[in-house]
């Protein structure tokens, strides 16, 4: 074999200093706008459209709130108004549990027409139901002074497991996204798939007292139902 002939066939195969440098700033730049893109698609997000109860939806809804003690004067012309219930002006009773519902039963909708209330909260916050489990979207606005991210509004996804089992409820997160992306537990306290209220449930704690007021507790059927103990 003729050494120069051997040389020059390997020297074809060599790259110049300046073929490096292109493919180097080729790949940079796709990185970049495959970066970009991913940010813009999943990262970034638009704030959510609020929830709009149908009119029996919104009866049911009000009757609910009405047992709860809660008056909505939002539609009153006068902040001075006076305080009624749907059926009229309160009037003075004697306190009695007689018959009283220790049950609080909302659907998926209701929970996300109540936040609705709150016209900035709505279109931030949507929550959905599942079987023991709750999910939250959140659009989270970022604060100017934070590179890259400043002045955008980012996805923020986590799922909450909620039942009730051995006498207690249990109340356990089970991740949190940022755009799509599952974030290590470690990052926020390794407590993820923990049930909160045995792992912080300390005599006297809230936990604790949230769990001794609590008679059941589950999460089926897009609604959330929640039974209170005496």
């Amino acid at each position: 074999m003729n050494p120069e002939i051997s040389h020059t066939d390997h020297s074809a195969h060599r790259f110049s200093g300046q073929q490096v440098m292109l493919f180097v700033g080729l790949a940079v730049l796709a990185t970049a706008l495959v970066t970009a893109w991913w940010i813009n698609q999943y990262l970034y997000a638009a704030t959510f459209e609020p929830t709009r109860l149908t009119e029996s939806e919104q009866h049911s809804l009000d009757s609910k709130m009405a047992q709860l003690g809660h008056i909505d004067n939002s539609n009153s012309s006068s902040s001075t108004a006076r305080l009624s219930s749907p059926e009229g002006p309160l009037e003075p009773e004697p306190y009695s549990e007689k018959g009283a519902s220790r049950e609080i039963q909302l659907t998926e909708r209701e929970v996300n027409a109540l936040i609705a209330k709150d016209a900035d909260m709505a279109k931030h916050v949507a929550v959905d139901l599942a079987d023991n489990l709750v999910s939250v979207k959140l659009v989270v606005p970022i604060n100017e002074e934070v590179p890259l991210l400043g002045g955008k509004t980012v996805k923020l996804n986590f799922g909450v497991e909620l039942r009730y089992a051995n006498g207690k409820p249990v109340v356990a997160i089970q991740g949190v996204s940022l755009g799509g992306v599952p974030l290590p537990s470690a990052w926020w306290g390794d407590i993820k798939h923990l049930n909160l209220v045995e792992e912080f449930g300390g005599a006297g704690g809230f936990w604790d007292q949230f769990a001794q007021g609590v008679e059941d507790l589950h999460v089926q059927d897009s609604q959330l139902r929640i039974q209170l103990k005496e």
